[in-house]
């Protein structure tokens, strides 16, 4: 069984209630089609309900069975308006203001899973990455100890292996703090998506103090941070990529390591790094990158590319519900 089609099968097995809020492009009303008929999620559309009626009926998508949701007809409009005003009026939003931003779906969006009546959401068929992420962080906001929001890839490899690599899209130059919440939100996608105990190599080109430098120092401090947020978490650095995949190499550069050679998580120093490491795994190994997965938020909200397809929205909200 691929990735993919394992991702599926987990979701099926406990489907999640997931919030779909850009109900005017016909690829989400698709998608959504396909989730609720072959019971991978449940399904909730945001938006007014006779326009999106009106482009199922268009374009021939059956949405029985499927919830929509006008923001401008909800009994909740209200109270999400003022809960938002409590959120952001230390930066000055008046409730006027709350009023209007909570009519807009993608923040609608985000109240439904802050509140319980959804388990995640999936956006950005239309809406921008920053437009996305600015719903999910004002309003779904930040894990417990995590003190930004970053990605993650899962890059499956031409034999089957499975590995996660973060953080690959978001955060340029993370400081230690930043660096230790990668470290630990990719660990947990890594075994909700993949299924296995994350091994975590924090990276570096320095191994166990082979080279001194302010970057090496900034990536030991932050292993340090991961493990004082996550005590049980098996992870170790500063790791050369080598000496963090190749038994044999991690065994003579990194004695005594319970990570080097074994990883199976790894975190880049920045994003210069994770962005290149990411597509040379990709185009030179030949392996199947699946993401960027979205991580770090107290509640799933996951983003898509502009140019995604029906499956690739399917796919996510299948992501969504498992990380759920």
């Amino acid at each position: 069984m691929g990735f993919i089609e394992k991702i599926r099968s987990n979701a099926a097995k406990q489907v999640k209630t997931i919030v779909l809020p850009e109900t005017s492009d016909p690829r989400v009303l698709e998608a959504a089609a396909i989730l609720s008929g072959e019971k991978l999620v449940k399904p909730i559309l945001v938006g007014n309900k006779k326009t999106v009626e009106q482009l199922a009926r268009e374009k021939e998508i059956s949405l029985t069975n499927i919830e929509t949701v006008d923001p401008l007809e909800s009994d909740r409009l209200a109270a999400y308006a003022e809960e938002y005003y409590e959120l952001r009026k230390h930066k000055g939003v008046s409730r006027e203001e709350a009023a209007e931003t909570v009519k807009n779906p993608l923040f609608f969006a985000a109240f439904m899973v802050r509140n319980g009546q959804a388990d995640g959401a999936v956006a950005g068929s239309l809406a921008t990455t920053g437009d996305v992420l600015r719903a999910a962080i004002q309003v779904v906001g930040l894990a417990a100890g995590i003190k930004v929001v970053s990605s993650s890839f899962i890059m499956v490899m031409p034999d089957g292996q499975e590995l996660t690599f973060g953080d690959c899209a978001v955060i340029p130059n993370p400081d230690a703090e930043q660096l230790a919440s990668i470290a630990v939100s990719t660990a947990f996608t890594h075994q909700r998506l993949v299924g296995q105990t994350p091994n975590v190599a924090m990276l570096s080109f320095s191994t166990k103090g082979s080279a001194k430098h302010e970057d090496v120092d900034k990536v030991v401090e932050a292993t340090k941070l991961a493990k004082k947020l996550q005590p049980k978490l098996n992870i170790d650095g500063e790791l050369q990529f080598d000496a963090a995949y190749v038994k044999s190499i991690g065994e003579r550069k990194a004695p005594g390591s319970t990570v080097a050679g074994k990883a199976n998580v790894f975190i880049f120093p920045d994003l210069d790094a994770g962005n290149i490491g990411y597509k040379i795994t990709q185009r030179l190994a030949g392996a199947e990158a699946i993401g960027p997965v979205i991580q770090g938020l107290a509640k799933p909200y996951n983003d898509l590319s502009r140019g995604c397809s029906v499956e690739d929205i399917v796919n996510v909200a299948c992501i969504c519900s498992i990380l759920a």
